[in-house]
């Protein structure tokens, strides 16, 4: 199986799809924010050609208002990649959630307490009277080798952690396990300078605007989405939603998604440091097609 992963904006969806054209493979979106249906501008969704060029799944599959967790994801992942391979097909997995990759690879046995909701929202309620920062420290102290694993900006996996201890007692880390699932791995990264990259990040958000992500926000506020759901509070919705109530001007929307997408460029990095696996491709390079096509022709030779 090949996975091919890297940071928001730097192009993993066009190589994604001439390395699927290439070896007949059909693409696993690992990605946490084009679950949602309705949310499709910020979130950089494939387009309709795209997705008519190659199958593609685990997009469009909740609503903004559901739930859909790491469990949901590895459990989806694992049964489409049987049933892609079943038809002789390469599944591909392509996205930068490496939570999502890496529970994935790594066969994490995810915890299945359920939701305790009057609980999460107390510990939202927390998150925004004593900052994130004073949850993390918390998790920090009770299960450190949680704590490792997650962003400190990542408050809603903070909560989740937080939850499944005072819910049942036992420590987040423990409730996972490795077990290692039955296939081989190529996992490839796509990376640019960083300075081009916050140039693209940019560029991008302007033409999402351009594109009507005010439109889009809008009418999921108008369909009854709450403007404080988790997925309304991702990048690009959080912003333009303070547009809408007057919190912010356009410019400041604007300038504030672009700076939050760059913060979460240099998070998603420090998330692949850790991972040696990880063969890294320069979007740049003139050659980049010729190299990532050797690298699946070489693994999928040693796999034979």
């Amino acid at each position: 199986m090949v996975i091919l992963t890297g940071p928001t904006a730097v192009g993993k969806s066009a190589l994604a799809l001439w390395l699927a054209q290439e070896f007949d493979g059909e693409i696993i979106s690992a990605d946490s924010r084009t679950l949602y249906r309705g949310m499709d501008i910020a979130t950089a969704k494939p387009s309709s050609a795209d997705l008519a060029l190659v199958p593609h799944y685990l997009i469009d599959v909740v609503n903004p208002d559901e739930e859909f967790n790491l469990a949901d994801f590895q459990s989806q992942a694992y049964a489409l990649i049987d049933e892609i391979a079943a038809r002789k097909k390469r599944p591909m997995v392509v996205g930068g959630t490496l939570l999502y990759i890496n529970a994935l690879v790594g066969g994490w046995a995810i915890p299945k307490v359920e939701p305790e909701w009057d609980l999460r929202r107390q510990l939202e309620e927390e998150a925004e009277a004593r900052g994130s920062e004073a949850l993390y420290e918390e998790l920090k102290q009770l299960d450190p080798a949680a704590a490792a694993r997650i962003l400190p900006s990542n408050t809603r996996r903070i909560i989740r952690a937080l939850e499944v201890y005072r819910t049942t007692g036992r420590l987040f880390s423990e409730e996972r396990g490795n077990k290692s699932p039955p296939y081989r791995f190529l996992k490839l990264g796509l990376t640019l300078d960083r300075a081009e990259l916050y140039k693209r990040a940019d560029t991008r958000i302007d033409q999402m605007f351009e594109r009507g992500l005010i439109e889009e926000v809008q009418k999921l506020l108008a369909a009854g989405y709450k403007a404080d759901l988790p997925s309304m509070t991702s990048l690009g919705y959080g912003q333009v939603s303070a547009y809408l109530r007057g919190e912010l001007t356009l410019v400041e929307a604007k300038e504030r998604m672009k700076f939050s997408t760059h913060r979460y460029i240099r998070q998603q990095y420090t998330w692949f440091r850790r991972d040696p696996e990880i063969i890294w491709l320069d979007m740049a390079d003139p050659d980049l097609m010729a190299k990532a096509g050797a690298e699946v022709r070489n693994f999928l030779t040693f796999c034979e």
